[in-house]
């Protein structure tokens, strides 16, 4: 159902319409026109007053006139119908402006524009692109072939092709935009994800560089070329790759403990795991880092040195995956004397069944949480905007 606000605009535009019809007819041999006007107006109000806004509204767009003063209320009117989710309203009005032979160059490429921007709503993806290139190749003016650019850019985005969105983009949009930079770097690491499957790892190394040279924060990218290093058996180069992660972003340092994990156990080196994991620590506790390292010095030292280890963590910084895995030490304490008490067993049980109920990473723009990171959240399609989720319930 419309909204007050969407039926305001249309009474008022529709008003201003019908008078600047009449004023530019004014002095003509024609009266007939002006009373048609009227009449449709004064049928929307009836239609309006009856509570059928969707009838009052279609007879509004057809009372107001086109004319050279009224182009851009138009536009604004299937602007509206867009956003409100009726695209096929707003193609209807934006393709009739566009079949006009009194509109400008500037006008026709404005209404292309919004007609792209429909299709899009609409998912024809085909026929928003013809007209987006047309405008970026045609177009004299730069703010509309920018725009048009934007657009295409999306378009691709959205259809996977990453290598066409990267030579529209590349390297104007890439510099100007912040959000287009960083989806350009994602843009890569997939193109090097594909080269990867394909055996091609110089080719993804290659892409995976650009990348960082275009958004020297990727993570990703990070990430990538550590997978590269492991496919090879270059394992210290994937280490070293890794622990470049926490000066991009140091939030991401849960999301690289696994393949650092990884690549020391391949190497068989407890102890220079607990060496990185020690640096990590002296900059940030994390709770999935604690218990790694904890872990670590269980099987070095003992259960009751990683006991140590978690407790005094979460003196400073208290977690509720720490207390779970400080329970399960105590368990495994009590069952090593055999005396284990069967009440810790039971709080293990509610503080992990806890931790399942939570969601371990969450799109800092639109709120999206869920298990697994996403480069590009599934609600909002943002690239780079989804993060682990820290803190007390955290990791």
């Amino acid at each position: 159902m419309p909204d007050a606000l969407l039926l305001s605009l249309l009474v008022a535009a529709v008003a201003i319409g019908w008078w600047l019809g009449r004023r530019e007819r004014h002095g003509t041999s024609d009266p007939a026109q002006p009373a048609t006007l009227t009449r449709d107006y004064f049928v929307g109000l009836n239609y309006l007053l009856n509570e059928q806004p969707d009838r009052a509204i279609e007879a509004f767009v057809a009372a107001l006139e086109v004319n050279s003063d009224t182009i851009d209320t138009h536009i604004t009117l299937g602007n509206l119908f867009r956003t409100r989710g009726e695209a096929d309203r707003a193609v209807k009005i934006h393709q009739n402006l566009l079949a006009r032979p009194t509109l400008t160059t500037g006008q026709s490429e404005q209404v292309q524009l919004e007609l792209s921007r429909d299709f899009l709503k609409l998912g024809l993806l085909d026929r928003a692109e013809r007209l987006l290139q047309q405008l970026v190749r045609e177009s004299s003016h730069d703010p509309t072939r920018h725009t048009a650019k934007q657009l295409l850019v999306e378009l691709f985005d959205r259809e996977g092709e990453w290598q066409a969105a990267l030579d529209v983009a590349h390297p104007t949009l890439v510099r100007q935009h912040d959000e287009i930079r960083r989806a350009a770097a994602h843009w890569l690491c997939e193109l090097a994800a594909q080269a990867r499957q394909t055996a091609s790892p110089g080719v993804a190394r290659k892409q995976l560089r650009q990348a960082l040279s275009i958004d020297p924060k990727c993570v990703r990218a990070n990430l990538s070329l550590a997978a590269l290093a492991m496919d090879t058996a270059r394992y210290r180069e994937a280490i070293r790759v890794l622990m470049r992660i926490p000066d991009q972003d140091l939030d991401f340092v849960p999301t690289m403990l696994e393949p650092l994990q990884h690549a020391h156990r391949l190497l068989d080196d407890d102890a220079g795991l607990a060496t990185c994991l020690e640096q990590l620590l002296a900059r940030a506790a994390f709770t999935s880092l604690v218990i790694l390292l904890a872990e670590t010095r269980r099987r070095q030292e003992g259960v009751q040195a990683a006991i140590d280890l978690v407790t005094e963590q979460l003196d400073r910084t208290p977690s509720l995956g720490g207390l779970d895995y400080l329970l399960d030490l105590y368990y495994q304490q009590q069952q090593s004397s055999g005396e284990p008490d069967s009440r810790i067993r039971l709080l293990k049980q509610h503080t992990h069944a806890l931790l399942q109920a939570r969601p371990r990473h969450r799109c800092q723009r639109c709120g999206l949480t869920g298990e697994p990171l996403h480069w590009q959240c599934p609600r909002c399609r943002s690239w780079g905007t989804t993060r682990p989720i820290t803190g007390i319930e955290g990791e």
